[in-house]
């Protein structure tokens, strides 16, 4: 039984056998979904009822790595195995790979996920009538946009903008460079520091003007002042969480996966390597990456967004 006919069958049986609501039906189908992406990046070209538990428990690890929060890895693995059980019932596998499967074996702490609303409190509590409120909604609005490490935010320079077409150049890791989509939302936000606050401001240092946020004295604002500041927003909001800019990273990437975004376009978009092999690692087209990022993340969907993760 291959793929297609494996996840129709699944669905028939969701629906008249369990009688789950059309939303966890989509929702069960979705996760699978995720498996079969993951075997096809892999180059594994196995069908599922060759699937073990090795390739499951790696692919578990594989979805941490890209950011997704603990309660929606949780739903993943209720969805695996709720299909594996339906497998067996077809007497397409003998053994349940799932059954020896508690979750993954994390070697870190599973990161904090700020939801939806939490992010928009967050923006919501920033005075815009203060020059550095302009700038700080405006790093915010980047972070959460692209995905950004903290370096990567402080290192963003005025000539790797192109947000005429919504792409920034990131230097990431190793000085290696990635093109980002950046969406409508940040794009305005940042046009309005560049053409307000930062415009005016007379003390920019010669070796830091093409750095594009810079502290009160012209200067490219450090890792530390941005993770300040962003604790300082988070207690304005009354936000409890431990957040910090990594949260913004990976808020983004979970949202973009429980919305239905592609794997491999979320983990291009972060700039990881490659978790799957060591050859040279392909992109994706940026057009592609572009068009998930305008179809995926909340805040290019009018705020309709159910991402609640924790």
């Amino acid at each position: 039984m291959n793929w297609t006919t494996a996840l129709k069958g699944f669905k028939a049986w969701l629906m008249l056998e369990r009688a789950l609501s059309q939303h966890t039906i989509e929702a069960y189908l979705g996760d699978v979904g995720k498996l079969e992406q993951y075997i096809q990046l892999s180059g594994l070209e196995l069908q599922p009822a060759q699937v073990s538990t090795d390739h499951l428990s790696a692919f578990l690890m594989w979805i941490n790595e890209l950011g997704l929060g603990a309660r929606s890895q949780a739903r993943l693995l209720s969805a695996l195995k709720t299909f594996y059980k339906y497998l067996l019932t077809e007497n397409t596998i003998t053994t349940d790979p799932t059954e020896l499967l508690d979750g993954p074996r994390l070697p870190r702490h599973i990161p904090e996920v700020l939801s939806f609303d939490e992010i928009q409190r967050m923006l919501s509590v920033i005075d815009l009538s203060e020059p550095h409120g302009v700038r700080n909604r405006a790093m915010l609005e980047t972070l959460y946009a692209c995905g950004l490490r903290v370096s990567e935010l402080t290192e963003l320079r005025l000539s790797n903008l192109y947000l005429d077409i919504g792409f920034v150049k990131v230097i990431g890791k190793g000085d290696k460079e990635r093109i980002v989509p950046i969406g409508e939302e940040a794009v305005k936000h940042i046009r309005l520091y560049m053409e307000g606050v930062r415009q005016t401001m007379l003390n920019i240092h010669k070796d830091h003007a093409n750095y594009l946020f810079l502290n009160r004295r012209g200067k490219k604002l450090t890792r530390v002042m941005v993770f300040l500041i962003i604790k300082e927003i988070a207690g304005l909001a009354g936000i409890e969480k431990n957040v910090s800019p990594h949260t913004f990273r990976h808020s983004f990437a979970t949202h973009l996966i429980e919305g239905g975004a592609d794997l491999k376009a979320v983990q291009d978009m972060l700039g990881h390597e490659s978790i799957l092999t060591t050859e040279i690692y392909t992109h994706l087209d940026t057009d592609y990456l572009r068009e998930t990022v305008l179809q995926y993340h909340p805040r290019n969907r009018g705020g309709d967004s159910r991402a609640t993760d924790e």
